[in-house]
C-alpha cells in the first residue's frame, strides 16, 4: 500500500503532461488556419492533366513509347501499406533526384487538420514539387497548387474490417473514448453496441468510423445510405487515376509501374509498419461484418474500387498479370537473401540497429522491423539499407526535423515504462 501513493502520483503526472502535449498539437493544427487566407501564386502548370480516373491508358503490352512519370501525389491513407508504397516512392524520388514536398515538425501534414500548402517544409509560392506522399487529410484545391498538371494521383484502400481491426488496436491509445471499453477484447465489445461508446465529437473519434472516407476529406459519421457517399465516390474516381487494393498488393504494384512505365525493380518492397501477430486477438466472420456494417461509408467505397482493381486487371491480361506477379516475387525472394539478416522481420527489441527500428505506438501494438544482412559490398548495403530503412528514420534523412514526432515518441516511452513500473 506504502508504493501506491506515489506510483498514483507519477501517473498523474504523466497523464497530466500528456493531456497537456494533446493540448499543445490541438492548439496548432487549430492556428495553422490562421495562414491559410494568404494569396499564393499556383504551381506553374506542365501538360494538361486529363481526369481519366480509372480508365486504363492505351498502349502497346509492352508499353514501349512510355516514357516514366516523375511527377507523383500519392494520398497516404493509414493503415493500407501505405507506408510500405512511401517507401518505394521516397527510394525513387531519391534516385531521380526529384523535389518532395515535405512536412515540417512532423511525418504528417498537420494531421487530421486539411491539407493546406503552407504546411510543406520551406514552401515557396510558385515553386513546383515532384511528389507528395506524406499523410494529410486530402484537400484536392490545396494539393493541386503544388503539382504540375501532368501529376499522376493514386491511393489505396483496405477492406474496412481488417482495417479497423488494425486501426482499432493501433490507435486506441490515441483515442480516449476506446479507454472505457471493457472486457478484454475490447474491439468485440466495441462492435456489439458502438453507439453505446462512440462520440462523434471525441478526440480522434475518426479512427473508429470510417477512416478511409476522412483521409479522403470527407465526413466520417456519414451513414452508407447518405446520399453525399456516392457523391463522394464519384469524386474520388474524378479525381484519381488509380487506386490501389492493398488486399490485392502485388497486383495493384504491378498495375501502378504499368501505369507509371517504370521498371520492375522500381517496384520492388519490403513490408513496412507491420504489427506483430501477437498484437492482436483477429476478427471472427461475425465481427467483420459486424465492422463493415459500422464502417458502411468505407465499405462502399471498397466495394467500388476494388471492382474497379479487377476490372484493369482483366483488361491487363490475367495470364500477363500472373507471370508479372510471378517475376516480382522471385525478385523479392532474392533481395530478402540479399538484405534481410534471418530472411524475415523481428520485434523492435530484436533490431541491432537503432536506424532500422521503427516507430512504437501508444499501447500494446508491436511494430516489426528488420536487421540488416552483413557483409555485403558497399553499392548493395546502400540499396539494402535503403529498403529497410522505416519512414521516420528515412524523413530524417531526407532534412525533415521530427521534434513534435519525437516527442510523442518520448512520452510513449515513459508510458510504456510507467506501465512496466
Amino acid at each position: 500500500m506504502e508504493n501506491l501513493a506515489p506510483r498514483r502520483t507519477q501517473k498523474m503526472v504523466l497523464g497530466s503532461f500528456g493531456i497537456c502535449i494533446i493540448g499543445f498539437y490541438c492548439f496548432m493544427t487549430s492556428n495553422l488556419r490562421e495562414s491559410y487566407s494568404v494569396s499564393l501564386a499556383p504551381c506553374a502548370a506542365n501538360t494538361y492533366r486529363s481526369n481519366n480516373s480509372q480508365k486504363t491508358p492505351q498502349r502497346s503490352e509492352e508499353h514501349q513509347a512510355c516514357q516514366p512519370k516523375l511527377n507523383l501525389m500519392f494520398m497516404k491513407t493509414h493503415k493500407t501499406a501505405s507506408s510500405t508504397l512511401m517507401n518505394i516512392l521516397l527510394r525513387f524520388g531519391e534516385k531521380n533526384k526529384l523535389r518532395f514536398a515535405l512536412p515540417d515538425g512532423r511525418n504528417d501534414f498537420f494531421y487530421p487538420s486539411n491539407f493546406f500548402r503552407t504546411q510543406v517544409k520551406a514552401y515557396e509560392p510558385g515553386v513546383c514539387y515532384n511528389i507528395v506522399c506524406n499523410h494529410m487529410r486530402f484537400n484536392a484545391m490545396e494539393v493541386e497548387k503544388l503539382l504540375p498538371q501532368d501529376t499522376f494521383y493514386f491511393t489505396i484502400l483496405r477492406d474496412p474490417a481488417e482495417l479497423f481491426e488494425s486501426s482499432f488496436h493501433y490507435y486506441k491509445g490515441y483515442v480516449p473514448q476506446t479507454w472505457r471499453i471493457p472486457g478484454e477484447n475490447q474491439i468485440e465489445e466495441f462492435l456489439q453496441n458502438p453507439k453505446q461508446y462512440f462520440n462523434p465529437k471525441g478526440i480522434n473519434q475518426f479512427y473508429l468510423k470510417n477512416l478511409q472516407f476522412f483521409d479522403l476529406g470527407f465526413e466520417n459519421t456519414m451513414e452508407a445510405d447518405d446520399p453525399r457517399v456516392k457523391q463522394a465516390i464519384r469524386f474520388i474516381e474524378e479525381r484519381f487515376d488509380l487506386i490501389l487494393i492493398s488486399d490485392y498488393f502485388e497486383e495493384s504494384l504491378i498495375l501502378l509501374k504499368d501505369a507509371l512505365c517504370w521498371e520492375i525493380e522500381d517496384v520492388l518492397f519490403f513490408k513496412h509498419n507491420v504489427r506483430s501477430p501477437q498484437s492482436g486477438l483477429g476478427m471472427s466472420p461475425q465481427l467483420k461484418f459486424q465492422a463493415r456494417e459500422w464502417n458502411g461509408a468505407d465499405w462502399l467505397l471498397y466495394q467500388y474500387f476494388n471492382a474497379s482493381l479487377w476490372a484493369r486487371i482483366e483488361k491487363f491480361g490475367l495470364r500477363r498479370m500472373l507471370e508479372n506477379v510471378q517475376d516480382l516475387r522471385r525478385k523479392l525472394a532474392e533481395m530478402e537473401e540479399l538484405c534481410i539478416d534471418g530472411g524475415h522481420a523481428v520485434e523492435a527489441q530484436h533490431i541491432s540497429d537503432g536506424l532500422l527500428k521503427p516507430w512504437q505506438p501508444l499501447g500494446s501494438a508491436s511494430i516489426l522491423g528488420y536487421n540488416l544482412r552483413s557483409p555485403m559490398n558497399p553499392g548493395q548495403q546502400e540499396v539494402c539499407r535503403k529498403m529497410l530503412t522505416p519512414e521516420i528514420q528515412y524523413l530524417s534523412s531526407l532534412g525533415v526535423d521530427l521534434w513534435l514526432t519525437r516527442l510523442w515518441g518520448w512520452l510513449g516511452d515513459s508510458l510504456a515504462l510507467f506501465r512496466l513500473s
